[in-house]
């Protein structure tokens, strides 16, 4: 096999990566949005290159390495300080996310099995990173992960200036505002960002709480791996299909995440490894745009975006119940 014909499309996904980092520098816009936005354009444009497709085609490959790496970020003794009241909202905020999405994407607006799990993954644990996540263990196509990608990064965006807002108008506590961010807020950098801008003590309240819900990602994605082999497959569930059928880089994910709580990695190490998989995200997201075909998501309309917002709504509204009733 010529393994230059990749070179083109690696290229291209390299060079789209650091414009969307430029771009999103000097806008304030969540450079991962930036990212997809790019590959929309280009395959709804021009389209692309013929030399390139296999290039960008490794845009999954990219996305898995991006997750193990992640793993290194998540920090198990830190799950443990959080206590378990913190444990116990974000759990209970992350299975009633999930049971709406699934509810509302499958018995209300319609949508394909596949995109509302991927929906749910990304509203009630992590974001992108539980979108892709998940992605692999439903065998999602494509576009449903892009579409599920890009309607998570949407809230991020919207979150980013609605929730310091929300938290001064209802006048939040440092501690209640940092764990509403971080057990209803989507992705890790956006839930991190408004928690430092709200105060330094909701910073590290929001971090805490938002790597304790990250923790949940591995027994969401072994749960949805479980039931989506029992409704395609006419075989019965056993260890060796599950193996079979399981995305494994998750187990470097958790690999990660256990080395990193030993405090194997230092903070050269760890600030290393972050700037890696944020980079691996971004090439692997300008890929992914280049599967979201506008006339397809005409056709999907507006429906997932209304779902993730109900999510949203219901995620807030439970999270500061729980906690005035704590706090």
């Amino acid at each position: 096999m010529d393994r230059t014909q990749y070179l083109p499309g690696l290229a291209l996904l390299c060079g789209a990566a650091v414009l969307a980092r430029a771009i999103g520098s000097v806008t304030g816009i969540e450079a991962l949005l930036i990212a997809i936005a790019l590959g929309v354009v280009l395959v709804n444009g021009p389209g692309v290159p013929d030399a390139c497709r296999a290039g960008v085609g490794t845009h999954t490959l990219w996305l898995a390495a991006g997750i193990v790496l992640m793993g290194a970020s998540i920090s198990l003794a830190a799950v443990r300080e959080a206590g378990i009241v913190v444990l116990g909202v974000t759990v209970v905020v992350a299975v009633s996310t999930i049971g709406v999405v699934e509810a509302l994407s499958r018995g209300v607006f319609g949508l394909s099995e596949k995109l509302g799990s991927l929906l749910a993954a990304g509203a009630g644990i992590c974001g992108v990173s539980a979108v892709v996540a998940v992605a692999g263990a439903v065998r999602a196509r494509e576009d449903q992960i892009a579409y599920a990608a890009a309607t998570v990064l949407l809230f991020d965006a919207i979150t980013l200036v609605v929730y310091p807002v929300a938290g001064q108008l209802l006048g939040l506590s440092d501690i209640v505002f940092g764990i509403w961010a971080g057990v209803s807020m989507f992705s890790t950098g956006p839930v991190v960002a408004v928690g430092f801008a709200y105060s330094e003590a909701a910073g590290q309240w929001a971090t805490l709480t938002k790597l304790s819900r990250n923790a949940l990602i591995g027994v969401v994605v072994l749960v949805y791996a479980a039931v989506y082999m029992r409704t395609t497959s006419e075989r019965r569930l056993s260890v060796r299909l599950l193996w079979a059928e399981f995305p494994t880089f998750v187990l470097g994910f958790l690999a990660l995440a256990i080395i990193g709580s030993l405090g194997v990695f230092s903070e050269t190490h760890r600030t290393v490894i972050d700037t890696a998989y944020n980079w691996l995200f971004l090439m692997a997201f300008v890929g992914l745009g280049t599967e979201i075909e506008l006339h397809e998501l005409r056709a999907a309309g507006v429906r997932p975006v209304i779902v993730v917002f109900v999510s949203l709504i219901v995620a807030s509204t439970l999270a500061l119940s729980l906690l005035t009733l704590v706090f």
